[in-house]
């Protein structure tokens, strides 16, 4: 076995093309360290639907350029089994270690597979490559990112024509072709052929974001932003000049990208401490709004002052908020959420006479909801121009939040006021996270066959009514790796992360409010339940 793991990582180390992994890999094998070369050389990295992720480093369950070069081979061959031979492919790159790389080599394979291949001028957003691919006529598109991960990881994430996220059956067809490349010696690498795009690509997105607002809508509110080290900061402050808006207060330390993310221990801003140095910076400044955008600014979080100081709201009320706005602005089409988001939207929709979809967790099934005119996700995501971007985009929803925080201030209300208004109108929708970081992924399949094999009949004293196991699918979603509890009430839904190593518990409860008098009870009410729900919860699966 000794000898076969030093034999693999020999051959891997023979064709890697670059010099960093090669001397990682070789010093490993140098210093016979068996364990660390057994977890590199325990498989491969797996291409799913959320294209590649994971840590970088040399061999194949880490990312790197071999992987990367073989991902592109993969996907160039199936585009030329589904008869895009010739066809566009544009590649965007976020300002992690080895991102201009792995863009670099993703449209050198595509050029020698006789595709055309196009690179944004330099990191950008990940919405301006998911927008760039229908203005071009792409067959596809690669953004090289792995959003609010860790310092250490890097990503590669997958669109089709339709600009788009792969859904399956196209990601095992892809990862079938991946897992057909013997050698990379194989895969033609030319030293040139491919476009880099000029910021003509960037203009027509940043002259598209001025259709999410209204004409001659207030603009007046006071923002602070972080780009949490990432690269959105030039294009929101771009889009926020366009629009009208003061330039937002920057959280100077967080504003310019940095890949080792020195600031924060995870750059997400849902993250305990992440949005630390934006609330100081909002003491100091007075803001009407904190804005924050993740490390590829797909994500945007809101924080508002609630009281004497500030607080993050929470991904549903920054969805519900959105989706009133766009309801009263006289909105058509479908909404759309993931099963994991606040029914809150379900209702709203409702009450306004608009289609309703629920889809699977993630903006690859939210963006293919037919009609679509609005969607979100809990995990501050926002779709609010799927005919410009059909995937989250941090920078849109920037704007159309300043824009209703504007017209609020206008009125001597803020995002809160309306919040109330909501809760009086539908019921106070609560909702709760109970998310498990692990080191070791059996901690997590253990939990869910315990859920599975003794499942839980009451949460906090509630009767489930109805449990359901999502491996089924049901009449509405295809199946996915999920558990979904109806109480009276409440609901409960439970994965595991489709991108890190974490089990997720989302919960949810409604309780009925008669006037805005009755808030700070229903409040009460609502957070002792959320806390007995996650205490049994917790109890039941055994973690």
């Amino acid at each position: 076995m000794h000898d076969d793991l030093i034999a693999r990582a020999q051959a891997w180390l023979a064709e890697d093309p670059d010099v960093e992994t090669r001397d990682e890999l070789a010093k490993l094998i140098e210093a016979g360290d068996v364990t660390e070369l057994a977890e590199r050389f325990a498989g491969a990295l797996q291409f799913g639907t959320a294209g590649l992720r994971g840590e970088l480093g040399a061999g194949p369950m880490r990312m790197n350029r071999s992987v990367v070069i073989r991902a592109a081979a993969g996907l160039a061959a199936y585009l030329k089994k589904n008869g895009q031979a010739g066809g566009l492919v544009v590649v965007g790159y976020d300002a992690r270690h080895k991102s201009a790389d792995f863009a670099r080599d993703t449209a050198a394979v595509m050029t020698g597979a006789g595709l055309r291949a196009a690179v944004l001028p330099r990191p950008l957003p990940t919405p301006v490559l998911a927008y760039a691919i229908r203005h071009l006529g792409a067959v596809a598109g690669v953004e090289v990112t792995a959003s609010h991960n860790p310092p250490r990881d890097n990503g590669y994430k997958v669109y089709l024509g339709d600009g788009s996220q792969i859904v399956p059956p196209a990601d095992a067809e892809i990862a079938a072709e991946i897992d057909a490349i013997a050698a990379l010696a194989d895969v033609p690498r030319p030293d040139s052929g491919w476009e880099t795009l000029d910021d003509a690509v960037l203009d027509a997105y940043l002259a598209r974001t001025d259709a999410v607002l209204t004409a001659r809508s207030p603009r007046t509110a006071r923002t602070v932003y972080t780009a949490m080290h990432g690269v959105g900061k030039d294009v929101l402050l771009a889009a926020f000049a366009r629009a009208g808006f003061p330039r937002p207060e920057l959280v100077a330390e967080q504003a310019e990208p940095d890949p080792d993310f020195p600031t924060v221990a995870f750059p997400n801003p849902e993250e305990p401490g992440a949005m630390d140095l934006a609330f100081a910076k909002a003491r100091e400044t007075e803001p009407d709004l904190i804005i924050a955008n993740d490390p590829d600014a797909d994500r945007c979080a809101v924080a508002v002052k609630d009281g004497a100081d500030w607080r993050m709201l929470r991904g549903d009320e920054v969805g519900s908020l959105l989706a009133a706005h766009l309801v009263r602005r006289g909105a058509h089409g479908t909404f759309a959420e993931s099963i994991v988001s606040s029914s809150l939207l379900g209702r709203i929709a409702e009450k306004a006479g608009l289609p309703y979809e629920e889809t699977l967790t993630g903006f690859k099934w939210i963006a293919r909801v037919d009609g679509l005119r609005y969607g979100y996700e809990e995990a501050l995501g926002y779709c609010v121009d799927p005919d410009g971007v059909r995937d989250k985009d941090g920078i849109t929803a920037a704007l159309l939040i300043t824009e209703l925080a504007s017209e609020l201030k206008e009125q001597g209300r803020t995002l809160l006021d309306l919040l109330d208004d909501l809760a009086v109108e539908h019921g106070l929708h609560a909702t709760d996270q109970l998310s498990v970081r692990v080191e070791d992924l059996s901690v997590i399949a253990d939990a869910m066959r315990r859920l599975r094999e003794q499942p839980p009949t009451e949460l906090a004293g509630l009767a489930i009514t109805k449990a359901e196991d999502l491996t089924r699918g049901t009449d509405r979603l295809p199946p996915t790796d999920g558990l979904r509890y109806t109480l009276d009430g409440a609901r409960v839904v439970v994965r595991p992360s489709g991108t890190e190593p974490k089990l997720k518990c989302y919960l949810e409860v409604v309780v009925p409010v008669a006037a805005h008098d009755g808030l700070p009870a229903a409040r009460a009410t609502a957070a002792e339940l959320l806390d007995a729900i996650k205490r049994d919860l917790s109890a039941a699966a055994g973690i």
